[in-house]
């Protein structure tokens, strides 16, 4: 069920550099802080967070559902792009998450799309384990909800920063 169109998307304009904010969206372990569904993630082996092939594993839950999840990232683009590719802890493809960045007259925006990478036989298990019927509409709430999350530390913390 691979499909070459995002399955959700969502973009957010924030008072902030593109390099000071790919510092955060490059790194799995403080975009926990700003997630929906995840809420812990383990660095998987040596390599930095933002490095392509570097392994994560990340811990999600929906009401009283937990699974777990493995990553790699695919593109590390410093100031621009950031992806990774999730799995089952099985091998079995889910999904792909992208963060682009762009420069915004003194900051930038910030895109984040998801695309399911998941087999036709195993949308019926994931339903099962996620709790989740409509992924396209979760995953589009959720990126609003991280989106929205990291605007605000982002310009609150630049606005503590200036007092």
């Amino acid at each position: 069920m691979t499909t070459s169109e995002p399955l959700a998307t969502g973009e957010v304009r924030i008072d902030a550099s593109p390099a000071e904010v790919y510092r955060l969206v490059s790194d799995p372990t403080v975009m926990v802080d700003f997630a929906e569904e995840v809420y812990r993630v383990r660095r998987r082996g040596g390599a930095g967070p933002a490095t392509v092939g570097a392994r994560f594993t990340g811990t999600n839950r929906n009401g009283w559902r937990r699974w777990t999840t493995t990553c790699r990232v695919t593109e590390a683009e410093p100031g621009r792009r950031f992806a990774y590719e999730v799995d089952t802890p099985f091998k079995v493809p889910i999904s792909r998450w992208e963060y682009d960045l762009r420069p915004d007259g003194a900051g930038c925006r910030v895109t984040e799309t998801s695309w399911l990478r998941v087999p036709r036989w195993f949308v019926p298990i994931a339903i099962w384990i996620t709790g989740e019927p409509d992924r396209a509409a979760a995953n589009t709430a959720n990126i609003a909800t991280t989106l929205g999350r990291l605007k605000a530390h982002v310009e609150v913390r630049a606005r503590t920063s200036r007092t």
